[in-house]
């Protein structure tokens, strides 16, 4: 289950990151390059998600809303 978490958070900190990267490229007008980078931020936060919600189950914490 840690090893879950784990992952989770890494794949945050990797969406994080792209988001930022992101930002400065569209800041500079380089807007083919924010797409890429919001794209690969999407789908890192996509994928934590995942794994959160996996954690959460198999820790028998899942909240629903």
């Amino acid at each position: 289950m840690h090893d879950t978490h784990g992952k989770a958070a890494e794949q945050h900190e990797l969406a994080a990151h792209a988001h930022r990267t992101a930002a400065e490229h569209n800041e500079k007008g380089d807007n083919q390059a924010g797409s890429w980078h919001g794209d690969r931020a999407l789908e890192y936060s996509v994928h934590a998600y995942r794994l959160a919600k996996e954690a959460h189950t198999k820790s028998g914490k899942m909240v629903t809303l």
